[in-house]
């Protein structure tokens, strides 16, 4: 499955627009990260969220803040004015967390046709809290008892 997590600054707010045939909210916005080394410049992509996602990320991120984003990565092709093709990136949101001063705010997509409710309360009543971080349900299992051991007669060494 094509899956990447990225960290990044956004650097264009989110537009929101509706598709013409069924009105599905789609959330738009840039953000960049910084290159694999000191000298390269920072890389920019096209982030898009889809559905309740997509109004969420209109609401709640804007230009400065640091995510971490949680998406398919496609490329597109798109036809240039100059006569080329040109390859571009862009990467569909499935779930984004906010980076703010240490507290992480998320917001996931919720399953086509569900309702999805904002993951974490609103920055202003959520730095009057100290952060909570979830924790994954952990089982300890106990090792299988060792099968009895069998008879077998010795072999001799094969010489090879």
């Amino acid at each position: 499955m094509n899956n990447c997590i990225l960290m990044a600054e956004v650097i264009q707010d989110p537009q929101l627009r509706f598709t013409p045939d069924n009105q599905t909210p789609i959330a738009e916005m840039r953000v960049q990260f910084a290159g694999l080394r000191p000298e390269e410049p920072p890389v920019t992509l096209k982030v898009v969220g889809w559905g309740n996602i997509a109004q969420d990320i209109q609401a709640n991120y804007h230009v400065g803040d640091r995510v971490i984003i949680d998406g398919r990565l496609t490329m597109n092709t798109i036809e240039r004015p100059e006569g080329f093709k040109e390859k571009t990136a862009e990467m569909t949101v499935q779930k984004i967390y906010t980076l703010d001063g240490g507290d992480i705010r998320t917001t996931a997509s919720a399953p086509t046709g569900a309702v999805s409710q904002p993951a974490a309360q609103p920055a202003a009543t959520q730095s009057a809290k100290p952060a909570a971080t979830p924790r994954a349900k952990t089982t300890t299992a106990k090792a299988p008892a060792a099968p009895a051991p069998i008879d077998q007669p010795e072999l001799d060494d094969i010489p090879f």
